[in-house]
């Protein structure tokens, strides 16, 4: 596989303000392969003298060896000892896609019975007065979003998250939890006191699962303190491991659930992305990862769970057709103009975790003070504020009860981009670039599809935030 750099010419329209704050220049690597772009710039960041570290020496740029041409998971596979994404026990998919609907809209489980089959009881304390768990989902076989079965998301074998789920939890695969909130439960050496780790860790959750030829799936989670556990043999210690189930409520605000099939070389593409994100986990407890497989995933999940100095994206195309991308903590730029300017300059539409400090919407005439000039130049960036589903309005900020999902659609191009990402719109366009969001790591997944990105849409097409950041904006935890 051949390899460049990517410095596209920065060519901004007319800005509105002239202030730069930060624009500085470095590099991207990006593959121009078939399958899998295997490479990552690495550069150099200023980290405490008693901080571990991933990444090699100032300078250092890996290029992996890996010839890109593997031929992505079939289904067919998935029944022959490869974990994939499920939508319902006994389904096996390409992909799939699940949003939560929250709990002031759409309350409670439409239907059958809460239970807790990954671990944890039935929450009714106070902090669960509101809680819902009613979702709508697409995937690869139906790729437009419908309603999901009358149950509760992610207690059965019947919906998309808890087949999924417990195909790895029941089964005997080797698998990596990460997550910035497991509020101490497990204890990770470097989150605070309350559990949870905040910048300049990465702001990411999910599992990824494989065998031993390499070959799996990966489920992006927006919910703190789930999952905490990959195995019913190694059960979380003080608390669930179960939506609904768990003491912090996750399922009152809308979440977001996305699984992909990996081979073996998007694993390895995976894995160096979450290094270069700095994503919260731990080697060396057996509760969040089961290491094993070929020789090379082993050593670089044996390298998580350290800050990466990285100042350089981790991205490429996956054996799936699916855009990859890994922002690292030290590129300190608001994430979705990051994301717009990696898919060619367009404009998106996003609903994420919208709150104090709020990245307001952005227009052809902005120019942020904070980026990198070796990105290209980002589109507009659209604010959803609210969305409807059946006729029914819903909130999508951060205030409480609100949206935490971090999802986005292009609105303009070619190509119909449905993206699934870590990162909320939270930070500075201009001035603090460390603020918030800037300042962590994440993951995204680009998926080309008309029907699922006109469903997104359609999903979030409801009111606009401001092009000026309110100053009464909710404001969020820092850890959120």
């Amino acid at each position: 596989m051949t390899t460049r750099k990517v410095a596209k010419p920065h060519k901004p329209a007319t800005p509105k303000t002239t202030t730069a704050a930060k624009k500085k220049k470095s590099s991207v690597i990006r593959t121009i392969g078939p399958a899998i772009p295997l490479a990552i710039a690495l550069g150099h960041g200023a980290l405490s003298p008693t901080t571990p570290t991933t990444t090699p020496a100032t300078g250092t740029t890996i290029t992996s060896t890996a010839s890109g041409t593997s031929a992505p998971v079939s289904v067919s596979d998935c029944n022959s000892g490869v974990p994939c994404p499920l939508v319902a026990d006994g389904h096996p998919v390409t992909w799939w896609f699940v949003f939560k609907l929250n709990a002031k809209a759409f309350p409670e489980c439409g239907g059958g019975t809460r239970t807790c089959p990954f671990g944890g009881t039935v929450q009714t304390t106070a902090t669960y007065k509101d809680f819902g768990q009613q979702y709508v989902v697409a995937s690869s076989d139906s790729t437009a979003l419908q309603d999901g079965v009358t149950d509760c998301l992610g207690t059965t074998t019947k919906d998309p998250v808890g087949a999924s789920f417990d195909e790895i939890y029941n089964g005997n695969y080797h698998y990596v939890i990460w997550n910035d909130q497991p509020y101490g439960d497990p204890k990770i050496a470097a989150c605070t006191s309350k559990g949870n780790c905040d910048a300049p860790w990465g702001h990411s959750k999910g599992i990824v699962a494989w065998n031993d030829a390499g070959q799996g799936f990966v489920m992006q989670v927006s919910t703190p303190s789930w999952p905490a556990s990959g195995s019913k043999n190694f059960p979380r210690k003080t608390d669930g491991n179960t939506l609904g189930c768990v003491q912090d409520n996750d399922v009152t605000f809308s979440q977001h659930f996305f699984a992909l099939t990996l081979n073996k070389d998007d694993l390895v593409l995976v894995l160096k992305g979450l290094a270069n994100a700095s994503v919260v986990t731990d080697p060396k407890n057996p509760q969040v990862v089961n290491n094993g497989g070929p020789s090379d995933v082993q050593a670089l999940v044996n390298s998580l769970g350290q800050l990466s100095k990285s100042e350089t994206l981790v991205e490429g195309k996956l054996s799936t057709g699916v855009t990859f991308i890994s922002k690292p903590s030290d590129m300190n730029v608001p994430p979705w103009q990051m994301v717009s300017s990696q898919l060619g300059g367009v404009s998106l539409r996003t609903a994420t975790f919208w709150a104090s400090p709020q990245i307001p919407t952005t227009t052809d005439s902005t120019v942020p003070g904070c980026w990198d000039e070796a990105l290209g130049t980002p589109g507009p960036v659209a604010i959803a504020t609210t969305g409807s589903w059946r006729g029914k309005t819903f909130d999508l900020t951060g205030t409480p009860g609100g949206n935490h999902a971090k999802i986005g659609v292009t609105t303009s191009g070619t190509t119909a981009y449905s993206i699934f990402g870590d990162e909320n719109q939270q930070g500075q366009l201009e001035t603090d670039c460390k603020s918030s969001q800037n300042g962590r790591g994440g993951t995204f997944y680009a998926l080309e599809n008309q029907d699922l990105t006109t469903s997104i849409t359609n999903l979030i097409a409801g009111s606009t935030g401001s092009t000026t950041a309110s100053k009464s904006a909710p404001a969020a935890a820092s850890t959120e």
